[in-house]
């Protein structure tokens, strides 16, 4: 276990990045009237894009794609960000924060029967027993306060993107080891903001006029945009690389903690004592799981 501590780290600080994400679009929504999921994610990965596929060409760092591995690339993009972004950002705008990461966390109940079926993984009794644990966990954060107030649509679409994601992973495991983590997340971020434009533009273009485009406006979006669709998932990479995917997956269900950490603070949420024992729960669910 100790060997994995960097691996462990960065996986944590993307769940960490992933959970705050869900409390800045929330508030984009909020303060953003005229904002739509389809031009947030646009500029997310318009700003991704931009920052990222130049640092790795004057690196040296960006491996060329190769043929065989096109339609992998093109499925990984067409799943997340493409999917997966419309998904969770919808479901975002209509539901809490803190709901929308609860909902997102129970992303490792799938995968590994997922991995299973398609790769033939054998699941761990530990791996189950840390997902039931986390699920308890994450069952006691939404008692008490108002995560449990979510909007039936918006629920959808957050399943949806569960789905996607669990998809997406399975994905990923045809390229992972053969490129490296930035790589794959530049070309992700490069193919999903393709698809993305002319639809953006066809179906909301009308509103760019509208939006303000603030300094804090524009510094959330670039916040979403580096750490939440580039790094963190340059680390989720990372795990997957090293670990597997059923194990690094787990990582996901302590997204909740941090959103309603997060929530906390800015004033989205009241502070309730089970919210605190439901995080307890949680951690301990994913450090039995990595053993």
């Amino acid at each position: 276990m100790a060997k994995n501590t960097l691996t462990y780290f960065l996986l944590a600080l993307a769940s960490a990045i992933w959970g705050v994400s869900f409390i800045l679009t929330k508030q984009l929504f909020l303060t953003e009237s005229a904002l739509t999921p389809l031009i947030l994610i646009s500029f997310r990965l318009l700003l991704a894009t931009c920052v990222f596929l130049p640092t790795l060409l004057l690196t040296k760092k960006m491996e060329r794609m190769q043929k065989k591995d096109i339609k992998w690339f093109l499925l990984i993009a067409f799943a997340e960000p493409f999917l997966y972004s419309f998904c969770e950002t919808s479901g975002v705008e209509l539901v809490s924060g803190s709901l929308s990461a609860v909902v997102v966390a129970t992303i490792p109940l799938f995968v590994p029967f997922g991995m299973a079926a398609v790769y033939k993984e054998k699941i761990q009794a530990s791996t189950l027993i840390g997902i039931v644990l986390s699920v308890v966990g994450i069952g006691l954060m939404l008692v008490g306060g108002e995560s449990l107030n979510g909007n039936i649509k918006g629920m959808l679409f957050l399943i949806g993107a569960v789905v996607v994601a669990v998809f997406y992973t399975l994905l990923l495991v045809k390229v992972v080891d053969h490129y490296r983590p930035a790589t794959i997340t530049v070309y992700q971020n490069l193919f999903g903001f393709l698809y993305y434009l002319p639809l953006m533009l066809l179906c909301d273009g009308k509103a760019l006029p509208q939006l303000s485009y603030s300094p804090s406006m524009i510094l959330m979006i670039l916040v979403l945009g580096i750490f939440c669709s580039t790094l963190a998932y340059i680390f989720y990479n990372v795990g997957i690389r090293k670990l597997g995917a059923s194990s690094a997956c787990i990582f996901t269900n302590v997204i909740p903690v941090f959103s309603l950490i997060a929530a906390l603070v800015i004033g989205q949420e009241q502070f309730f004592w089970t919210k605190m024992l439901g995080v307890a729960i949680v951690v301990t669910g994913v450090i039995i799981a990595q053993r």
